[in-house]
């Protein structure tokens, strides 16, 4: 039997849902991403042995550890979000990041504690590990599922403009600690700073989150579980995910594995290079971070806007719709989705103007 069509939620419920899931979503990332800014300055406060980039390949180390937890981290709770519900995993997530954050500001370094500063500060980023793996899945979902029919491409654009929002404010609040102090304080203990940041506004989050609402999608599985009858098992987890959508896995895994090299290389590794090796000042280092990922959001904005909800092929097609670039005419789909613009050209007409912009679901060229 068909489910019935889920009611469209009202805009300012959507509204209100999508901010609370995409402020949580910022606060972990920026979480996530000030131990990679900051390494600069506490990597001789838990490595003193060697050089400087010695200190720093420790610190990447460390970081690299916290990626190993992400899978799992995704996968447990991802579990628990198809079971207790998005709300409660995404609140357990944001939770969980924000102790990370809090354990690290506290750690004694190398001198008081000895070795067990390095242990603690690797569980600490494990525990955010396994945070961030757990909520970037249910905030895909969540803001997916809340978004009214026709403009989930353009409330899901926003899980990436948070998360580059949250990077964005961890270089902001480094910038603003290198006018403010020293370098001799930033290495003692002005590093600690963000990290106390990161754990109070996480405790918000997490008070914000709790009054999210439930996704109806999720509450509509939810009720169909709970008419099912027992004997018939829906296939669900890991081993119908290989067994019947392999390529659809492969796919995925490809794409997100190329942007994922790409992104890191130039947020993480380029600043210790420009850092340690190109011998550029860290306040100047931070200045072009902060204006490559400011231009990565407002492109991801774009993109967003730009993603039909259906069919998915004619995403790809608006993507490939570039000035100069010869096609033929394509009908727009069917959508609400108004502020997409499509260029298209006449590959055989080349003395009439060749460009027109089709307003998606207008009807109309002009």
């Amino acid at each position: 039997m068909s489910q019935p069509p889920l009611p469209v939620p009202a805009q300012s419920r959507v509204t209100a849902n999508v901010i609370r899931g995409c402020l949580g979503n910022l606060i972990e990332w920026y979480d996530w991403f000030v131990y990679a800014t900051f390494s600069v300055y506490f990597a001789a406060v838990f490595f003193p042995d060697g050089n400087q980039t010695a200190q720093l390949l420790s610190t990447a180390v460390v970081f690299a550890v916290g990626f190993l937890m992400r899978p799992l981290g995704g996968w447990l709770l991802g579990a628990y979000a198809d079971r207790h519900g998005r709300r409660s995993a995404l609140t357990l997530s944001v939770t969980l990041m924000s102790a990370g954050s809090l354990t690290i500001a506290v750690i004694p370094g190398h001198q008081s504690i000895g070795l067990w500063a390095p242990v603690l500060l690797v569980l600490a980023r494990l525990a955010q590990g396994l945070s961030v793996g757990g909520e970037f899945g249910s905030s895909a979902s969540y803001l997916a599922e809340v978004a009214p029919p026709g403009r989930r491409g353009f409330y899901s654009s926003f899980q990436y403009v948070s998360i580059v929002l949250g990077q964005l404010s961890a270089l902001l609040v480094m910038i603003m600690l290198q006018n403010l102090l020293t370098e001799e304080q930033l290495k003692t203990w002005g590093w600690r700073i963000p990290f106390v940041i990161g754990a109070v506004a996480g405790l918000v989050v997490m008070y914000l989150r709790r009054t999210m609402e439930e996704s109806q999608h999720f509450q509509q599985e939810q009720a169909k579980a709970a008419v099912q009858d027992p004997g018939v098992r829906e296939r669900k987890g890991l081993r119908a995910l290989f067994t019947e959508y392999p390529r659809q896995l492969t796919v995925v895994f490809g794409l997100a594995i190329g942007g994922t090299v790409a992104f890191y290389t130039y947020t993480t590794y380029l600043q210790k290079y420009l850092v340690n090796t190109a011998g550029i000042p860290k306040s100047t280092v931070s200045v072009i971070g902060f204006a490559a990922l400011f231009v990565y959001m407002l492109t991801s904005r774009t993109e967003g806007r730009c993603s039909p909800p259906h069919p998915p092929r004619s995403a790809r097609t608006c993507s490939r719709g570039l000035p100069g670039r010869s096609r033929t005419k394509t009908p727009c789909p069917p959508s609400r989705w108004r502020p997409c613009r499509r260029p298209w050209t006449f590959p055989t007409r080349p003395r009439r103007p060749v460009t027109r912009s089709l307003r998606c679901g207008s009807g109309s060229t002009s």
